[in-house]
């Protein structure tokens, strides 16, 4: 049943530069059992003739591999997304193991997202913003920072021993987590109802809602949790209509 989950965690790279990368992350996802590659906006050759030299066996992996343009394009249908990040983060944000996180992913009937970002930079405050939790890997003070395909392949291989673990019980679904389309409906419904109500403005509205996903994406709202909320945006924006303007 586990391996059914593996099969549905979808691995997405923003911006990878390095065809060696790419290539290289085919091969262990390939060993370890993951089938689904999305690659935002690459700066290489995906299909040229480095990456399938690193591929190896694994070229049915960069052969079936997606490209997108945005990263809500490469998240589209997933109900749970975990990014990774080397650095602490400026907003409040609880960093996990790969160990202790990863876990969160393998629930059968999901289709979940793990988000890695540019070999450069990682990804940054608005890219982490789309997750809902977040994976850091624990290393070396004298020389922290990761190669792409090397923090791959850490979390591929968490992902594949929680697979083989015959003891560990299977998550139990109650409630139906709320899809990424749902979450940034709700997202774009709420910035458009605070503006209206002045709450936010224009210029510092961008900020505001970055630390507003956070609160929300810590939740792990259901679609009937959304629904509500975007019940009650739909009557604060009517009732505003009645409102006098400060203007008057």
């Amino acid at each position: 049943m586990k391996e059914t989950a593996l099969a549905r965690v979808r691995i997405v790279l923003v911006e990878p530069a390095g065809p060696l990368n790419v290539g290289s992350v085919a091969r262990i996802m390939k060993n370890m059992g993951l089938k689904q590659l999305t690659l935002v906006q690459p700066h290489c050759d995906r299909l040229g003739d480095e990456a399938r030299l690193m591929a190896v066996r694994g070229i049915d992996v960069l052969e079936n591999s997606q490209v997108v343009e945005t990263i809500p394009e490469a998240l589209q249908g997933c109900q749970r997304i975990i990014a990774t990040t080397g650095r602490s983060l400026s907003l409040p944000t609880h960093l996990e193991t790969p160990k202790k996180g990863l876990p969160w992913l393998l629930t059968e009937g999901l289709n979940t997202a793990l988000m890695f970002g540019p070999e450069d930079r990682g990804l940054n405050n608005e890219e982490l913003s789309y997750a809902q939790r977040f994976v850091s890997i624990p290393s070396s003070s004298e020389y922290p920072s990761l190669n792409l395909a090397q923090a791959v392949a850490v979390c591929s291989y968490e992902l594949y021993q929680l697979t083989q673990d015959n003891n560990e019980e299977t998550e139990e679904l109650l409630f139906e987590p709320a899809s990424f389309e749902q979450l940034e409906g709700y997202y774009q419904h709420l910035e458009a109802v605070l503006l209206k109500i002045g709450y936010l403005y224009p210029h510092t509205a961008k900020a505001r809602l970055e630390k507003f996903r956070r609160l929300h994406n810590k939740a792990n709202l259901t679609t009937e949790e959304v629904a509500l909320l975007r019940g009650i945006l739909r009557q604060v924006d009517w009732v505003s209509q009645f409102i006098p303007s400060k203007e008057n």
